[in-house]
């Protein structure tokens, strides 16, 4: 699903997704950690928004464990210096 606000109106939209067969997106994970995947509950908007005949598509979701002696060379970027404490 792609949204967004209009240039000149700023009013919202809603259109199909531009993703195709063989698209990915990549993550590295440097902890351990729990993954959750959300799709869009409207289902296709490109078709009709919120309708229960939206197709659907299959999702695949890989999780690999690199070699660690790869992760030896890694250049990991620097902590945050962000301490956690904000102003409201």
């Amino acid at each position: 699903m792609c949204t967004g606000f209009t240039k000149d109106t700023h009013q919202y939209f809603m259109k199909g997704s531009p993703v195709r067969p063989s698209d990915y997106i990549e993550f590295f994970a440097e902890a351990d950690l729990i993954g959750g995947l959300s799709t869009c509950p409207g289902g296709d908007c490109s078709a009709k928004h919120s309708s229960n005949h939206a197709p659907c598509f299959p999702l695949l979701v890989e999780i690999f464990k690199p070699d660690t002696q790869g992760l030896d060379r890694f250049p990991y970027l620097p902590k945050s210096p962000y301490s956690g404490a904000h102003q409201d």
